[in-house]
């Protein structure tokens, strides 16, 4: 690996980790540990956290019921499913993590590789860096439980193909991690802090303690059941009900988005919403999504981006009523629904939220002074029946009657990740 005549360095624990480049300094401070700045990336402890294939989803959910190799197959079929297919996409996904592996250890670095359902708080302790091996997912289950801003999380999609992996370095390197590592030594890259959420909970009825929905499939019902067993089990450890007149800072951080409404989607979310220390609201809606900038480009974007038909019906509306000569014709409509819709979408350093009502219900009782819009913060009281709040589509909290959630933002929760130019 090429080394560097100048580097970089941010501190890692008691360690020192590197990267740099003689001509573009990256960090806009230098950290002044004692400890010899080394001439490349060498964290010495690496932590490879890998997805869960579909192949061994269907493994493990089958095989404790009894089945065998052949009746899984059989099984499969019947649902429309390829057996091979599947094994397929595992075998590309494995021997893109032992890609990643063996790169990472010819440069002297200590690998540990857990699977998603074995990534904990010790693991991240463990690690100088974390290496999500995997898609968006992934990347978004390492993000949750990384709190400090020093330690760097990368991203590689081990199934390009099947994977879009905005979060992660650009597909190419994933057959090419060697070249991404030489470029992480050479500091051929920019750091991007990107932005996340903070949940303080507090009131009444709540539980802190979160189902995890990343390895498993839950029916409604066994979802409503995790959250009674986890309440259930708290009350029995503490011998009483949840209350808290104080907030608790929950200990995940949220990437691309919180939202906020009742299990049973059919069913509207009653609560009261509060934006930047404003006057209570009372609203009834299909639920609240809350975003950062990089999940502007996810869940939120689709809630709220326009589809060219009803652009085009206001714009028809719009010059009727104002009696405008102007030619509507399909270039426009495109343009003007491009515009809309790139405007949804904002920087991850972003220092702001963006929230979003779904469906709200407005009438002499509820009311929806504004569907989406900016704040700093964001606080929401719950009146619901059978609610969660979910980080990023995998971490779920009972969000019942009578709990408040405040949730913003902090410099000291941005997550270091890399930059690579394709």
């Amino acid at each position: 690996m090429a080394r560097c005549s100048v580097v970089n360095v941010f501190c890692l624990g008691s360690r020192a980790v590197c990267f740099g480049h003689p001509l573009r300094p990256l960090h806009t401070s230098v950290c002044t540990a004692s400890l010899k700045p080394k001439s490349g990336f060498k964290p010495e402890k690496v932590a490879v956290v890998t997805k869960t294939t579909r192949y061994e989803f269907e493994q493990q959910r089958y095989r404790y019921a009894g089945l065998s190799e052949e009746d899984l197959k059989q099984l499969l079929a019947m649902k429309g499913s390829s057996y091979s297919g599947l094994l397929e996409r595992h075998n590309i996904h494995t021997n893109n993590v032992e890609h990643i592996v063996k790169s990472l250890q010819r440069e002297g670095i200590e690998v540990k590789v857990v699977k998603r359902g074995e990534y904990n708080d010790e693991v991240v302790r463990w690690a100088d860096a974390i290496i999500s091996a995997g898609g968006d997912g992934t990347m978004l289950l390492v993000a949750s439980k990384v709190l400090s801003k020093d330690k760097p999380v990368v991203g590689v999609n081990t199934d390009p193909e099947r994977s879009e992996g905005h979060l992660c370095l650009p597909v190419r390197y994933t057959r090419a991690f060697p070249e991404a590592l030489n470029k992480l030594c050479c500091g051929e890259f920019r750091w991007l802090w990107r932005q996340r959420i903070r949940l303080h909970l507090e009131g009444t009825g709540i539980n802190p303690t979160p189902v995890d929905l990343h390895e498993q499939q839950l029916s409604l019902e066994q979802h409503s059941q995790a959250h009674r067993i986890t309440t259930m089990d708290s009350q029995q450890r503490t011998g009483v009900f949840h209350q808290s007149s104080k907030p608790s800072l929950l200990p995940v951080r949220s990437l691309n988005e919180i939202f906020i409404g009742e299990s049973l989607s059919s069913r509207a979310s009653y609560y009261e919403i509060s934006v930047d220390d404003g006057p209570w609201e009372k609203q009834k809606s299909s639920g609240l999504s809350i975003c950062t900038g990089t999940g502007s480009k996810a869940w939120s974007y689709n809630i709220n981006k326009l589809a060219e038909q009803p652009v085009e019906e206001l714009l028809k509306i719009g010059k009727s009523q104002a009696g405008l000569d102007f030619p509507l014709n399909k270039e426009l409509i495109e343009k003007v629904t491009e515009e809309y819709n790139k405007s949804l979408v904002f920087s991850p350093d972003d220092s702001r939220l963006f929230y979003s009502v779904r469906e709200p219900i407005v009438n002499r009782v509820f009311s929806s002074s504004r569907q989406r819009g900016f704040a700093s913060r964001v606080c929401v009281r719950s009146r619901c029946w059978d609610a969660c709040m979910v980080v990023d589509g995998g971490t779920s909290f009972e969000f019942n009657d009578g709990a408040i959630a405040t949730i913003s933002m902090s410099d000291e929760d941005q997550l270091r990740t890399v930059i690579l130019d394709n």
